[in-house]
């Protein structure tokens, strides 16, 4: 059977050719009669089997007849990526019939995008939530869409657009063709194809067909050993292409770091890089510019990149049919690939789980030739490095208690000796009162604001007792105490008792001070002597905010018959201030 036999618009076979494309897959040999004659589609197949032109020879077919520029067919994709492989295609295949495609993503400005809609467009390939974007700002019009085509149904649940994706169907018209393609089909997927699809046709291509042109290899390694037997599978391994799986962005970026220090021309394509850097990732690893691309499961679905030799899973994937998306990068349209899994003890259930689909055990290959080096301490946590996974996991310390013995860190002007003395920084919660007895200066560890391990008590016999200090009743000035200059709260308690107590501090131009805040008396104080009115050489231009009425009314000036007597009586300004002043009406 060829495509001759599907009697498309010979604008379209054009496009076939120009692609050369021979013999349909059995995806495509099953949807496409049907879809053209306007049936909705269900087709289950993994990725890698032709769904894009199972779907895009009929949408183009159809559109040749009926008016252009206008939105007649809506693709939805879980990802920019994918999006931009799937506009890609129709491109391609639409160079003889003249019909515009556009792509709507999120992560670039959408100026460009509202831009190209006014202009007029036929199909419009685009993720849910930029689509659902212009929907609010009325920048696209639905309501002549013809086809709808849901790409990777199941990628698009997992990554939680399922809710976008029913509220964009909610604004489509009732009389549409649907078509809905999956790898595999959990209860809210089939739940979304009843509800949208009509008497579809339904048509499903086994998970074993492409599974059989990859061989599988597996390498028990500890998650230490990883990055080793990587670098030797790839110096030892005469590969073309290699595209390797992290479970993390972050451990994508740092391995793509590693394997370029080691020589190796590799790239990430992770969800930390703009939509730029993403596209430059893999448009060089499409055109041979890297060899290497390390990426998480964003680019596991949907991409094609023709010649991939190689997959290596660095990190086993979550499920079995993460498993089978990942090795479905290689060993496309019947050509042969392997796929190599780096796998950690605890990843043991999921490596029999894979081993139940493919119906055989996975061939497990000997690291003793790779010079891996020696696992120290427990088993490593297989969702990453970081103390608290290691701490889950049992693999390390629970608690601060577990850590042991550790040295406190001091500043490097800051010199300690080997004695026990307490830390002078070591301040408690609440200082003592004066005339306390010793016994109420004793403090326990719990009392101190310190972030360091427990200390022995003093050699002194005093535990934890903060350093005394003194008061000279004649400057009225306390010791500083070690912290940078700063007071305890008693401390100005104290001081203010005292001022009070010998009327040093009183009240300045009728404000009413609290004996217990020495910080306002020493304000109140130094606002005396600056305002000072009735003393010859002193300044007064506090004065008219300091009088018990207080200040003047907005907008209107100070009168002149409540003006202060001094060296101006009777001016209404202070010095300085006149030209400044609100004038009065």
């Amino acid at each position: 059977m060829s495509f001759t036999s599907f009697n498309l618009d010979p604008r379209v076979a054009a496009g076939v050719l120009a692609c050369k494309y021979e013999t349909p897959t059995p995806i495509q040999k099953h949807s496409i009669p049907p879809a053209i004659e306007g049936r909705d589609i269900l087709g289950l197949a993994q990725t890698g089997t032709g769904k894009t032109a199972a779907f895009a020879l009929p949408i183009l077919h159809r559109l040749l007849d009926g008016p252009r520029g206008t939105l007649r067919a809506l693709i939805m994709a879980p990802t920019r990526e994918l999006a931009e492989q799937i506009r890609a295609a129709f491109d391609q295949l639409s160079r003889q019939t003249k019909l515009k495609t556009a792509t709507i993503y999120g992560g670039v400005a959408i100026g460009p995008q509202q831009r190209a809609l006014r202009n007029g467009v036929d199909i419009v390939v685009a993720c849910p939530g930029r689509l659902l974007d212009h929907m609010r700002q009325r920048s696209i019009n639905l309501s002549r869409v013809e086809i709808l085509v849901l790409d990777e149904a199941d990628m698009m649940l997992d990554m939680g657009f399922l809710p976008d994706v029913r509220r964009i169907i909610e604004g489509l018209p009732n009389e549409r063709q649907n078509l809905l393609f999956s790898a595999t089909m959990p209860a809210a997927i089939r739940d979304l194809s009843g509800d949208i699809l009509r008497n579809p046709a339904t048509f499903h291509v086994p998970h074993s067909k492409p599974i059989e042109t990859v061989a599988h290899a597996l390498y028990p390694v500890h998650q230490q050993q990883k990055t080793h037997m990587l670098l030797h599978l790839l110096r030892q391994t005469e590969t073309g292409s290699v595209l390797i799986f992290t479970r993390t962005k972050h451990r994508a970026k740092r391995v793509a770091t590693q394997l370029t220090a080691e020589g190796f021309n590799a790239t990430s394509l992770q969800g930390n890089l703009s939509q730029n850097a993403r596209q430059a990732a893999l448009g060089g690893f499409r055109r041979g510019t890297f060899d290497i691309l390390v990426a998480t499961d964003i680019a596991a679905r949907g991409i094609d990149i023709a010649d991939v030799s190689h997959v290596i899973n660095y990190d086993m994937p979550d499920t079995t049919d993460a498993y089978t998306h990942r090795i479905g990068r290689t060993g496309r349209a019947t050509r042969t690939g392997d796929a190599f899994t780096l796998s950690a003890p605890e990843d043991e259930p999921t490596v029999r789980a894979i081993e139940r689909i493919l119906g055989s055990p996975i061939e497990r290959r000997s690291t003793t030739d790779a010079n891996l080096p020696a696992v120290s301490g427990g088993t490593p946590s297989p969702r990453g490095e970081g103390r608290n996974n290691r701490a889950r996991n049992g693999s390390g310390p629970k608690s601060r208690d577990d850590r042991g013995d550790r040295k406190p860190r001091f500043g490097k002007s800051e010199k300690r000796s080997s004695s026990d003395a307490p830390r002078r920084d070591a301040r408690p919660a609440r200082g003592r009162r004066n005339g306390s007895s010793d016994s109420d200066n004793t403090f326990t560890p719990s009392t101190y604001r310190s972030a360091g391990p427990k200390r022995k008590p003093a050699s002194n016999g005093d535990s934890f007792a903060p350093r005394p200090r003194k008061f000279d009743d004649a400057s009225r000035r306390t010791e500083q105490p070690a912290r940078g200059g700063r007071r305890n709260f008693d401390d100005r308690f104290e001081q203010a008792d005292r001022r009070a107590r010998n009327g040093n501090d009183r009240p300045t131009n009728g404000a009413n001070v609290d004996p217990l805040s020495s910080g306002f008396i020493r304000s109140a104080r130094l606002v005396e002597d600056v305002v000072a009115p009735n003393r010859p050489g002193r300044s007064n231009r506090f004065d008219r905010f300091m009088r018990p009425d207080g200040p003047p009314a907005p907008g209107r000036g100070p009168s002149r018959k409540s003006s202060p007597s001094g060296p101006r009586a009777g001016s209404g300004f202070p010095r300085g201030v006149r030209k400044s002043a609100p004038k009065g009406r």
